[in-house]
């Protein structure tokens, strides 16, 4: 807790003027990180406003904050290895207790998955699904709400395996609407498929063309992943689908 306390020793240092942030993001896992920023603050009797950031589905320090006891969860989503932890430390604990369980925003993993792509291609930085945590809850406040306030959110870590970056990239599109799989009854016929190809609009590919099984003589049952580039294609497809009588 005191090594990690370090990192509110450098914000402060690079903050002009002496001033204090109006809010800290911090990332939260085991929470080490979140005692030792906040001891920190509290030592220099600074009080700047902060929000604790953990993944949707692995929500240890809110659940403990709201039972005000530690809480060991029952099940954990593992996809935010950095972060996803079944109980809090139990020191961490001890200095967070007094804050509400409502100062913890809960990120959802896909959403997290659209931040990490976003930051890649803009912004050119690696990060791991942990380390984005507190850039993605930013997503949460209005822009009324932190018009004009300087705000540090902790990027915790860049330990990205690339063997991941599909399943990343497969969770953001999901996310953002822009990847849905359909399962459709196809029918078993010459020309069928190039129908089917007709339906689609200029802007959606084929992600993935998979037979299930054959239900019936002349029909078979295909798991069929369409990717766009705009949701609101997809409302389009749906209408071609019924014009054509598609059993989806």
């Amino acid at each position: 807790i005191e090594g990690q306390a370090t990192v509110a020793y450098e914000i402060a240092a690079q903050m002009p003027g002496g001033r204090v942030p109006d809010i800290v993001m911090l990332p939260v896992g085991g929470g080490g990180l979140a005692a030792g920023v906040t001891h920190y603050f509290a030592d220099q009797h600074r009080d700047p406003r902060f929000v604790f950031c953990e993944p949707a589905g692995a929500p240890s320090l809110r659940e403990s904050l709201a039972s005000g006891k530690r809480v060991k969860l029952a099940k954990v989503d593992n996809f935010v290895d950095g972060a996803a932890v079944a109980e809090i430390g139990r020191e961490p604990l001890r200095h967070l207790k007094d804050f509400a369980a409502d100062a913890v925003r809960l990120v959802p993993e896909n959403r997290l998955c659209a931040t990490m792509i976003e930051m890649l291609n803009v912004e050119g930085v690696v990060l791991e699904p942990a380390g984005a945590l507190a850039i993605d809850a930013l997503k949460d406040f209005s822009r009324k709400e932190i018009r004009g306030k300087t705000i540090v959110a902790i990027v915790s870590g860049g330990n990205f395996d690339f063997e991941r970056l599909p399943d990343v990239k497969e969770r953001a599109l999901r996310f953002e609407g822009l990847k849905k799989y359909f399962i459709i009854r196809f029918p078993q016929r010459p020309g069928a498929l190039r129908d089917f190809l007709e339906m689609l609009g200029p802007d959606d590919d084929i992600a993935r063309f998979e037979y299930l099984k054959k239900s019936a003589r002349n029909f078979g049952s295909v798991l069929i992943g369409i990717e766009t580039k705009d949701r609101r294609n997809f409302d389009l497809l749906k209408a071609n689908f019924d014009a054509e009588g598609v059993q989806y």
